[in-house]
């Protein structure tokens, strides 16, 4: 049976023509575009589209209506379709008088974002703004229409799990089939024709043969190669270790500047920061943007660029180079030697340790955000452990699916540790709660996590059923790798420039910023000690690694620098 075409539903007074035939001309093929005329009409419809299952991607409401006014109407809707994306319409004539509760309501996460009435043909910047927020809903709500790799899976595993986060992480839209449907079959069928096993979860990527049970390293060398490609004798001028913020700014300005660059990751492109829902303060993006749409799109400017990537590739040690001689970079099998290195390894969550929930892992229990996990939580009960700001990206996130959220915190509040706007938008979500002083003890369940035992403020633990933890706990730098000549401080995080002990220097000035002990190897983002462990200060930094890494260059060649460029 054909599927359901998703719904865009909009609630419009005075300007119901014109901004249904705006909304129906531009989308109606793929969408079903429903109109109501007040909030009365509006819920009967969200009601009917709720009974029968029909996806509803957007709700669109003028900002005043014969029967309600709009923000309430949102508010009402929102209640009946919590995973529809929130847009505000209102006319040029109204715009003055409704920007303050307008700008009030985006503040408090009441709305995702609001549009003026297009009073012409070609509003593209209107346009623009829908098709972002239907693309982000398509990607983390409704599920791709077409797929790059197919699953074949019959049951939940932590298998299966690790491969859909990747997959998700990386932008690359996938399926998981069940053996029994034509498109499992086909899978399975073309995997016994290439003499494969068909050992489950089975992977169909890429038009390559499938694959039974694959590593997200197996996926990340069909998405990528190995590093053999680059060459026997290929040396790198930069090799960059970590693709997150940092390791991706310092990929597209070395690159687009004529250095051979080569960026390396133990996971997906994007580390952490690509695993957030929606990044609101970021320089920019008014509108936000997802974690994953920022650094896939980084992805592909540095790429456009010329550098190399290779996912899921986890680096085991470095070399530094000795008298002039290239620095060595290895991993699984293989080695890249550069002139530079760059450490952007950024860091991992804490561990949480405690038995019962380790073993559940991949299996209602995720570190760090997990997008695909999220849509797993549809009317279930989940908590989230963690105060930063990934935490409550995390807990807004899960909002849009669970019946409710828990943000288990073992300070007294969340001022200390998360920005105020995710606090605000926090407290206005009736769907969560924050515990503080209170911690995880236990977790258990039969096929994945049904419980946790709690200790609260005083000191008893409680039992609490839950269909789903997500841990964000803390940051431990990912330093493993490093060698010993590589200073760090006493939390494991990378000395740079005047923070490098003065018995390390080479001289008697301190190295340069983001200049480590070592010659030629340079740190920046999350793993710098001193950093501000945030998206747009590791970007920031990542780009101004790039004259630093042409100043020595100049300098082992023995000529003048460049002057800097834009």
């Amino acid at each position: 049976m054909k599927a359901e075409k998703p719904a865009i539903l909009l609630v419009t007074g005075d300007h119901r023509d014109q901004v249904s035939e705006e909304i129906s001309s531009r989308y109606g093929r793929d969408y079903d575009v429903v109109v109501a005329g007040g909030l009365g009409e509006a819920v009967a419809a969200a009601q009917g589209l709720v009974a029968r299952h029909a996806p509803v991607a957007l709700v669109g409401v003028e900002y005043s209506l014969p029967d309600a006014q709009g923000l309430v109407t949102v508010d009402c809707l929102h209640a009946l379709i919590p995973t529809a994306k929130r847009l505000l319409l209102t006319p040029w004539e109204e715009w003055a008088a409704a920007k303050e509760p307008t700008q009030q309501a985006l503040g408090a996460g009441r709305l995702d974002f609001s549009l003026v009435i297009p009073r012409g043909a070609r509003d593209e910047e209107f346009h623009t703004a829908i098709t972002e927020s239907l693309s982000d809903w398509g990607w983390t709500t409704g599920g791709p229409v077409v797929d790059s790799v197919r699953i074949v899976a019959d049951q939940e595993t932590s298998e299966l799990t690790v491969l859909r986060d990747f997959l998700d992480r990386m932008g690359v839209p996938s399926r998981v089939y069940p053996s029994d449907h034509p498109a499992g079959q086909e899978v399975i069928a073309q995997a016994v024709s290439a003499g494969r096993p068909v050992d489950q979860p089975l992977v169909a990527a890429f038009d390559r043969d499938p694959i039974s049970r694959p590593t997200i390293g197996k996926l990340g060398r069909v998405m990528f190669g190995d590093p053999d490609a680059l060459g026997e004798g290929y040396v790198a001028d930069l090799a960059i270790v970590g693709a997150g913020p940092a390791g991706l700014a310092a990929a597209v300005y070395g690159a687009s500047e004529g250095l051979e660059t080569v960026v390396l990751d133990s996971e997906a492109i994007g580390g952490q920061a690509g695993t957030s829902s929606m990044i609101r303060n970021y320089l920019g993006f008014p509108r936000g943007i997802s974690g994953m749409r920022l650094t896939q799109r980084a992805r592909f400017q540095a790429a456009r660029f010329g550098a190399r990537f290779f996912a899921a590739r986890p680096v085991t040690s470095l070399d530094p180079g000795v008298d002039g001689e290239p620095h060595t970079v290895h991993l699984d099998g293989h080695r890249i030697r550069a002139r530079t290195v760059l450490i952007a390894s950024g860091v991992s969550y804490r561990r949480l340790g405690v038995p019962g929930i380790e073993a559940l892992v991949g299996l209602g229990v995720s570190y760090g955000a997990a997008m695909s996990a999220a849509r797993d939580c549809t009317g279930l009960d989940v908590c989230v452990v963690g105060g930063g700001n990934s935490a409550g990206q995390a807990a807004l996130h899960l909002s849009r699916f669970a019946r409710s959220v828990s943000i288990l915190i073992r300070r007294d509040s969340l001022e200390e540790t998360m920005s105020a706007y995710l606090i605000r938008e926090i407290e206005g979500n009736p769907r969560i709660v924050v515990r503080p002083r209170t911690e995880v003890v236990d977790g258990g369940g039969g096929n994945r996590l049904e419980w946790l035992k709690l200790k609260g403020p005083d000191g008893e633990p409680t039992k609490m059923h839950v269909g789903g933890l997500f841990l964000l706990l803390g940051a431990k730098p990912c330093v493993d790798w490093i060698p010993d000549s590589v200073t760090l401080d006493e939390r494991g995080f990378v000395h740079t420039g005047r923070d490098v002990p003065p018995q390390r220097w080479g001289g008697e000035v301190p190295p340069a910023a983001l200049t480590t002990s070592v010659p030629g190897v340079f740190a920046a983002g999350d793993v710098r000690s001193g950093s501000m462990k945030r998206v747009a200060s590791a970007s920031g930094e990542g780009a101004a690694v790039v004259p630093l890494v042409h100043t020595f260059l100049d300098a082992m060649a023995g000529s003048p620098a460049p002057a800097p460029s834009a």
